[in-house]
């Protein structure tokens, strides 16, 4: 069955980084768009990046435009999201997804929290 596995989540202070991974199994990854999405604390799900499966294509949610990037090795089946000047308001849980066709499937999670 297909799994998403995501890691690298923590404590960070505000202007810190971090860089998330999405380890995924059970299916062709190289087919899939890949995605990062988050959920903040009494907010709904939002996109936060997504990858072709060539990488040839990144779309950012305008709020971390600039200091996020999302990349993927698909010879490794991974997906990563780098991070950078952090802030609290991007405190949530992160989520990997993977989108082909009619195939969706979503990762557990990982938590982020921007504090001092």
């Amino acid at each position: 069955q297909v799994q998403l596995v995501e890691s690298g989540g923590g404590l960070v202070q505000p202007g810190g980084s971090l860089r998330l991974s999405c380890a995924a199994s059970g299916m062709i990854f190289s087919m899939y768009t890949m995605g990062w999405y988050r959920q903040g604390p009494g907010k709904q799900r939002e996109l936060v990046a997504t990858i072709t499966p060539s990488s040839s294509r990144m779309i950012y949610a305008d709020s971390v435009k600039g200091r996020f990037t999302i990349s993927r090795e698909n010879a490794k089946n991974t997906v990563y999201l780098h991070m950078n000047s952090l802030k609290p308001e991007d405190t949530a849980v992160y989520y990997c997804n993977a989108a082909w066709a009619r195939n969706n499937y979503w990762g557990q999670g990982t938590q982020v929290t921007v504090s001092s």
